[in-house]
């Protein structure tokens, strides 16, 4: 039996990548089954645009399937992904203008929604609320509140995949939060 580091003992994803790695897809299934969601979000909510969040997540896997071959266990899996998703973000932002996309706004109804109309606009008034708010956090600020909120991760794991010092990262999820909370209480305070 092939020797395990303590981080692959602690990271159920990297043993499936590895696992991947030597050929058993059923291992990438299970980690595409259970990254795609919130991976998916992350683009969404760091683009606004559905066909472009599908367009770079796409783009993800195909560099995870690409990368089987060389994959090396460093990191834990979810900040290896991470750092992938993020590096395709800033290749697309860098990008010359014009040769992006045109956002699409996105609109969405919660899955456990009643059927109720007022209940249902009510919940998409918030919901846009929260996008437009979330869409005037800076660009770092943003990104690092969706890796923690929509990826989970930590912030250590946030400072690995973004190259920030941990330091930075804490300060800036305290600031997005900090806005996200006073400008969300400023609605509220508005419809009263």
């Amino acid at each position: 039996m092939p020797l395990v580091s303590k981080l692959e003992k602690a990271d159920k994803d990297a043993r499936l990548m590895l696992a991947y790695t030597r050929g058993d897809t059923g291992a990438f299934e299970t980690l595409y089954g259970k990254h795609k969601d919130a991976l998916y979000r992350y683009f969404l909510r760091q683009c606004g645009n559905q066909a472009l969040a599908e367009e770079l997540y796409q783009e993800v896997w195909i560099r995870v399937i690409k990368a089987r071959e060389t994959y090396k266990h460093k990191a834990k899996f979810t900040t290896w992904l991470y750092r992938i998703a993020h590096n395709i973000l800033i290749d697309y932002f860098r990008k010359p203008a014009g040769q992006n996309d045109e956002d699409i706004d996105t609109q969405g109804i919660p899955a456990n929604a009643s059927n109720d109309p007022d209940v249902i606009l009510g919940s998409q008034e918030k919901i846009q609320r929260f996008r437009v708010q979330l869409e005037t956090l800076p660009k770092e600020q943003r990104e690092v509140f969706l890796l923690k909120e929509e990826a989970g991760l930590s912030l250590e794991d946030i400072a690995l995949t973004t190259g920030d010092s941990f330091e930075t990262v804490k300060s800036r999820l305290r600031y997005a939060i900090s806005k996200l909370k006073q400008s969300l209480q400023c609605d509220e305070d508005d419809e009263q």
